[in-house]
């Protein structure tokens, strides 16, 4: 009887253990059907490569004679899913950085730390390795924009629509530079 229970014991403890398989990071694997790492790497990776292939953006970069500085500001979520906005956005600036095509510029939550860095140079570095004042680039431009979602359900059965947008505008003119658009759309059966 006590082999018998010791037996069940390990049959019971090793059929019901967990297994772990790691796999490739930019595999895709869509278990939920909501937006996911695979959708939010895709857009960005996508968008930043039509933008930056976009003829008034490369008309831009030719007036202004330079790389651009681009800073990439909010991306609001909008849709009815939780979706970690700043995930998508560290992956939109990922590829801008990546690209060589624009120079990009610190968020203002990363700038303040900067300056408050700079600050305390002041008191407490050497005078030969002393952070200057006034030597930031500022952006020409800002990437911003949105994300929304159309659900259709019926049934078992739901057909979710992801719109992304993004708008690329001069910090100087408030001229739209490149408005871009990327949907996903997305057929879940239960």
């Amino acid at each position: 009887m006590k082999i018998r229970c010791a037996i069940l014991i390990l049959f019971t403890f090793f059929g019901c253990a967990r297994t772990v398989t790691r796999i490739a990071p930019a595999e895709t694997i869509d278990l939920s059907g909501r937006w996911n790492d695979s959708d939010s790497r895709q857009v960005a990776e996508k968008m930043i490569s039509n933008l930056l292939a976009s003829d008034r953006f490369k008309a831009y970069g030719k007036e202004l004679n330079k790389k651009p500085a681009i800073i990439v500001g909010l991306v609001l979520n909008k849709t009815s899913e939780h979706i970690d906005a700043q995930n998508y956005i560290k992956k939109l600036e990922l590829a801008i950085y990546t690209s060589g095509v624009a120079d990009l510029v610190e968020s203002d939550k990363f700038r303040d730390k900067l300056r408050e860095e700079r600050v305390q140079q002041q008191d407490f570095a050497a005078a030969t390795t002393l952070a200057k004042w006034g030597e930031e680039v500022g952006a020409n431009l800002m990437l911003f924009g949105e994300m929304t979602s159309e659900t259709d359900v019926y049934n078992k059965k739901r057909v979710v629509n992801y719109i992304i947008t993004l708008f690329l505008t001069d910090m100087s003119t408030n001229k739209r530079v490149w408005y871009g658009q990327e949907e996903i759309k997305k057929f879940i059966r239960n």
